[in-house]
């Protein structure tokens, strides 16, 4: 088919786009890598931008050498896994019941749930919650209050609505109870949505750390992003800085450079394994053969 003038304008404009929008987030990336492995001299001077100058590792050898980042990044990625495995596992049995017509109550509990995601008690209400909880402190503060989604749980539930009814209706013939069908049925034809929300939630736990910032004392627990933050606030001080080994002249915007990369790149490798997927789970509203 032959486009017309207009269309092909349209086109371009489109790619153009695209271009931009690429550029914008690729090139802050590639000046913060550039920055990572550029001397400390040539940081002083200013004269880094996309390309690294002075070639060192330097800024990787200081944050790979303190033990208590090697520690937060590993409790960070167990934490992110345990999370991750748990959310998917609570949203799937929230959304799964209610496809069911036939549940009592269906329209009260999706407007109870809508509701959540419009309202929240907030900041104060929910410190005070935790506390009477007995979570303050305690590691499963940090997965308890998030393993749920609403959005995502919506997000499933329409992708079980796609899935054929008489899939089901076949398998109740059959003498299937609800969890046979769930494991037999919808789990194995749901790949795609699970990657898509899979992906969603890892990438939330892995750069959260308000939670762990308002209910997390104990420093053991801090998840990767807590530990860079306070890192790159104690930076600015001089006397912290040279307590924790990072008062080095000119290390500092390597080092933070560094260690941006290093709370980045781990998420980053996940996605090129779910993206199959993940295109899929975003188009999961067109008509399914």
């Amino acid at each position: 088919m032959i486009k017309s003038k207009s269309a092909k304008v349209g086109d371009w404009c489109f790619v153009i786009i695209c271009i931009v929008v690429s550029l914008i987030c690729v090139v802050p990336m590639l000046n913060l890598l550039a920055r990572s492995l550029s001397s400390t001299d040539a940081l002083i001077k200013h004269e880094v931008y996309l390309w690294p100058k002075g070639f060192n590792l330097q800024a990787y050898t200081a944050v790979l050498s303190d033990m208590k980042y090697v520690r937060a990044f590993f409790w960070t990625v167990f934490l992110t896994a345990v999370c991750t495995v748990v959310s998917l596992t609570m949203t799937t049995l929230c959304a799964y019941p209610l496809i069911f017509e036939n549940l009592k109550g269906r329209s009260v509990i999706n407007v109870f749930i809508t509701i959540t995601m419009f309202f929240n008690a907030g900041t104060i209400p929910n410190y005070l919650l935790m506390k009477s909880l007995n979570l303050l402190s305690n590691p499963l503060v940090l997965i308890i209050p998030s393993c749920l989604s609403v959005y995502n749980m919506i997000i499933m539930r329409s992708f079980f609505y796609g899935i054929p009814e008489s899939l089901r209706e076949s398998a109740e013939i059959d003498g299937a109870s609800y969890f046979r069908i769930l494991v037999s049925i919808y789990l194995p034809l749901s790949k795609p949505v699970f990657a898509t929300l899979a992906l969603f939630y890892a990438v939330g736990r892995w750069n959260g750390y308000s939670d762990a910032l308002m209910y997390m004392n104990k420093e053991i627990f801090y998840p990767l992003q807590l530990f860079l933050y306070n890192i790159l606030n104690n930076m600015n001080n001089v006397e912290v800085a040279t307590q924790e080994g990072f008062s080095t002249p000119g290390l500092t915007e390597s080092l933070k450079a560094a260690i941006v990369m290093f709370s980045t790149i781990p998420i980053l490798c996940i996605y090129p394994w779910l993206q199959k997927y993940f295109i899929h789970g975003v188009t999961m509203g067109a008509v399914k053969e």
